[in-house]
């Protein structure tokens, strides 16, 4: 059973295990820089203390495997990011349940402007999205950004 919880001061140690692994971050981010538990601690803390956002870990039959967020932008807009961290989990279909329990819960708190960017590459996140309601609309390039130069932008088809 899937299932969507906040995230606690305990889940740091999947954060630090996700955010320093290389193929994971090939597939999200694409920066491959070693973090530091400095800089582990700044990001997890702005994730355990976000008010605005909402913050879940996913976990199978109690087992955490992934991180899911909801975080408000410009315009009414909300991003949707989602990591299935446990490589044993991934292509198992969970995120794509995960992501559908998000947007139920989006939609019970007046949220409907959702969307996502996504590596053009990520085939597998792009069935996933697909799967759960979201189209292609854009394609957003960051210049600037070696690791990431472009991606894809979804959108929830509300």
């Amino acid at each position: 059973m899937i299932r969507l919880r906040k995230v606690k001061t305990s889940d740091r140690r999947y954060f630090a295990k996700w955010w320093r692994d290389k193929a994971l971050l090939k597939v999200t981010s694409g920066e491959l820089r070693r973090i530091t538990d400095q800089e582990v601690d700044k990001y997890f803390l702005r994730i355990l203390n976000d008010q605005k956002g909402l913050q879940y870990i996913i976990s199978v039959d109690g087992k955490t495997i992934g991180h899911l967020a909801l975080e408000p932008r410009k315009g009414g807009w909300y991003e949707t990011q989602i990591v299935i961290g446990e490589k044993s989990q991934q292509g198992k279909e969970y995120g794509t349940k995960s992501i559908k329990q998000l947007i139920g819960k989006a939609k019970r708190v007046g949220v409907t402007k959702i969307y996502l960017e996504v590596r053009p590459d990520n085939t597998k996140a792009i069935n996933a999205y697909k799967q759960s309601g979201f189209k292609a609309v854009s394609i957003k390039k960051y210049p600037k950004n070696k690791n990431l130069p472009q991606t894809i932008k979804m959108v929830l088809n509300a």
